[in-house]
């Protein structure tokens, strides 16, 4: 028998961690919440808190370090979701979109313009639109399609 699933939790910003939890229960999975500070989570023997130091992307280090083939790593951070790739993981944004090898090229190459006009022009912002319902249940239905062909 194969070893469990681990999923990889960047944590800080994460809008779906209750969900990762639920899912990871119907599978599982084991969960690994890995953030700068502390945060609540189940008592189970599959989900376990890493706080990192609050050194500069120390809790990507960690999950980049940690992510192989058996891990799903739930992350929006694109360029953590390229050295997961690498490493043979799944990787999960929280609306459900997953990035792979075909995709993360691009999405990698947007983020480096999109930091250029930022840096070029003040009063460039905005963000992301507003995480809702709809991409909620996307994620949900993505992690459990990846949990099932996992399996």
């Amino acid at each position: 028998m194969s070893a469990p699933v681990t999923i990889l939790v960047d944590a800080d910003a994460c809008p779906v961690k209750e969900e990762i939890y639920r899912v990871a229960d119907r599978y599982g999975a084991h969960v690994r919440v890995v953030s700068n500070s502390a945060f609540r989570v189940p008592v189970s023997e599959r989900v376990k808190r890493v706080v990192v130091s609050d050194g500069f992307d120390a809790a990507d280090d960690w999950i980049a370090e940690n992510a192989d083939e058996r891990c799903v790593v739930v992350t929006a951070d694109i360029l953590l979701a390229e050295r997961c790739l690498k490493a043979g993981a799944r990787v999960l944004k929280h609306d459900g979109r997953e990035f792979d090898a075909t995709s993360i090229g691009s999405a990698v190459a947007t983020r480096a313009i999109m930091a250029d006009l930022r840096a070029g022009i003040d009063g460039i912002g905005g963000g992301p639109p507003p995480f809702g319902k709809a991409d909620r249940s996307r994620f949900l239905q993505a992690l459990d399609r990846v949990l099932v062909g996992m399996r």
